[in-house]
């Protein structure tokens, strides 16, 4: 066994030490039973529309606060009653902090003076947690209204009356940030990442148009399924290796995150972290099925273009040589670490559809006890590292580098992001987008800019002040609004290489293989001739 070899199975084994140890301490947990005891103030939630008083925890914070915790009805927002009073809202130079954040992680990389300082996860990780805690500064000395409280059930915490710090409202906000969103956020990313980082595909393929297109496919059908993050890894080093020969082979690339990084991953919460967030605020798992025909149609077209291009255009202009010593170097694929990975994926899976805590477990009366889906995911990803071979994912060059930078990044970001979701939630209906059409571009035009998910539930909360008065036991807004939501947020994040974090995975990994990816601009360009016109189309037909 090599140096490298012997290090990444002690990191693994590492961190199936460390799960194991949270696995027990859960256990322990549930022995006093904490976490059955915020499944039902949950329940409580779900079927009566507000959370039961004498439940502990309702408010999302310590008993000291009970007496400022007033449940209100699911859905039902005191902020926005009162559309033009100012204190019931955070000002705009709140949403600073947000916006600053979204900024670095858009320029940054981009620039020649910070690129190689931003690739440290702790140099990001100063950045996301120092303008987490401006955001925090403000509700411990400023912010003078109620908060919502979304964990472990809705209520409204008020702030306690001639107290000088808010604590009651901080420890809300966190709450709602990290509690309620962002660890089943990033436990369902690492795992899925975790999980398929132990499957390899190698072996080297004839590089025709078809064999191309095909790879595209699949990874586009089964982004829906092991997220586009677990398919883009899984994928693109065997895309590479099966192109290594060719010359003109950046546009597949390309196409490959346009398909397999983005508009493959719509037909399931799991696919795209934008749909996971939609599913964390109450929409139902197999919801977005309801997708197919537009995930269909965009990735058909896609993948018909892709081929056109490659057959007629790319194919031709590489020479004898090249083609012969392409055909000469085939190999069959070969996937190795499957059988143990693709099973425990596929309990990822079921863990994320059956162990809602608020919904019932296939009709057995039974509720999950609240975080029991995040600890069986992390078993799984334990069982993975630990009785997975771990020459595959040495081959794949696994690293954590990845997920860590996502963790890190998103603490910041739902953090931050807390005082834009107030202020959408009072003014969401003067923004004047209101038809599936004007969401759509509206959350696809940031979806490009910045990342999709956050922009997600930007669009999401400023969708549910549109239908106060409804209820959509599926959807929670106007099921047509979440179809333009979603096919934004997902598409469209396509358009740069900043929209979602796989595309600039698969840019790092192409150009460290040699090959010479376009700018940010020159990637632009191709999304803004081929993509664009296919998404204005899909709009057309199905908004």
């Amino acid at each position: 066994m090599s140096h490298g070899q012997a290090a990444s199975v002690s990191t693994n084994r590492t961190i199936a030490f460390a799960i194991l140890v949270l696995i027990v301490g859960y256990a322990v947990t549930c022995g006093f039973g904490w976490p059955q005891r915020g499944t039902d103030v949950i329940v409580a939630g779900s079927d009566h529309g507000e959370p039961s008083a004498d439940q502990p925890g309702a408010a999302g914070h310590g008993p000291a606060d009970g007496e400022n915790n007033k449940p209100v009805h699911s859905g039902d927002s005191r902020a926005a009653t009162h559309p033009g009073e100012g204190p019931h809202r955070p000002d705009y130079v709140w949403v600073a902090p947000f916006l600053l954040l979204l900024l670095c992680i858009a320029v940054l990389p981009l620039l020649s003076r910070t690129e190689r300082w931003w690739e440290s996860n702790l140099h990001r990780c100063c950045v996301a947690a120092a303008l987490g805690v401006v955001t925090l500064s403000y509700y411990l000395l400023f912010h003078d209204a109620p908060v919502e409280s979304h964990w472990p059930a809705h209520a409204v915490v008020d702030p306690v009356d001639g107290a000088w710090l808010q604590w009651g409202l901080v420890w809300t906000v966190f709450a709602n940030a990290i509690l309620h969103e962002y660890i089943p956020f990033i436990v369902l990313l690492f795992s899925l990442y975790a999980i398929s980082g132990g499957i390899r595909i190698e072996g080297n393929l004839a590089a025709h148009p078809w064999t191309n297109t095909a790879f595209i496919a699949i990874g586009g059908l089964l982004a829906s399924f092991i997220g586009t993050t677990g398919a883009a890894m899984l994928l693109i080093r065997p895309l590479l290796e099966t192109n290594r020969e060719r010359q003109h082979k950046i546009h597949t690339v390309v196409f490959f995150i346009f398909v397999v990084c983005n508009c493959g991953g719509c037909l399931l919460p799991i696919g795209d972290p934008p749909l996971f967030l939609g599913y964390l605020r109450g929409v139902e798992f197999l919801w977005t099925l309801n997708l197919w025909a537009a995930w269909l149609f965009v990735n058909a077209v896609l993948l018909a273009i892709y081929w056109t291009w490659d057959h007629f255009i790319c194919y031709p202009r590489e020479t004898k040589r090249d083609i012969v010593k392409d055909e000469g170097a085939t190999r069959r694929l070969r996937i190795t670490g499957w059988r143990i990975n693709m099973l425990l994926l596929m309990g990822v899976v079921l863990c994320v559809a059956l162990l809602d805590p608020s919904k019932e477990v296939l009709a057995t009366g039974w509720h999950a006890p609240l975080y029991l889906r995040e600890v069986l995911q992390l078993s799984l990803v334990g069982i993975s590292l630990w009785c997975g071979d771990a020459g595959v994912r040495q081959k794949n060059q696994f690293t954590y580098h990845a997920i860590i930078e996502v963790a890190v990044l998103f603490v910041g970001i739902f953090v931050c992001m807390q005082p834009a979701l107030q202020i959408l939630a009072v003014e969401g209906r003067s923004m004047g987008v209101d038809t599936p059409m004007e969401f759509f571009w509206a959350t696809g035009g940031l979806s490009s800019v910045l990342d999709n998910a956050p922009t997600y539930v930007v669009f999401f909360e400023t969708a549910k002040t549109l239908t106060p008065n409804e209820t959509y036991s599926a959807t929670i807004i106007e099921p047509s609004l979440l179809v333009g939501i979603s096919l934004g947020a997902v598409f469209m994040g396509a358009m740069t290489y900043i929209g979602n974090g796989p595309n600039f995975m698969v840019k790092a990994i192409a150009e460290s293989s040699g090959i010479k990816m376009p700018s940010f601009f020159g990637y632009l360009m191709y999304s803004c001739l081929v993509l664009l016109p296919v998404l204005g189309l899909a709009t057309y037909l199905f908004l």
